[in-house]
């Protein structure tokens, strides 16, 4: 998912799949340990759209501080 996709999101949403995405992570890591995972490279893909939300959220949640105070 692109970075301009998440950003137009409500943030209820990004949470949604947040913990999708880190649901899936573990998923992986336990296919991974057991022998399972044949494309490992998925275990990268996971974290770094894991980071795309949380970065894009903390935004997100920065941006309605920012609005508050002013």
């Amino acid at each position: 998912m692109k970075v301009s996709e998440i950003r137009l999101m409500p943030a209820e949403e990004i949470r949604t799949r947040l913990l999708d995405a880190k649901k899936e992570y573990m998923n992986l890591r336990f296919q991974a340990v057991s022998g399972q995972l044949t494309d490992t490279s998925k275990l990268k893909e996971a974290r770094r759209s894991i980071a795309r939300f949380e970065t894009i959220l903390n935004e997100k949640l920065l941006e309605k501080e920012v609005e508050g105070e002013a």
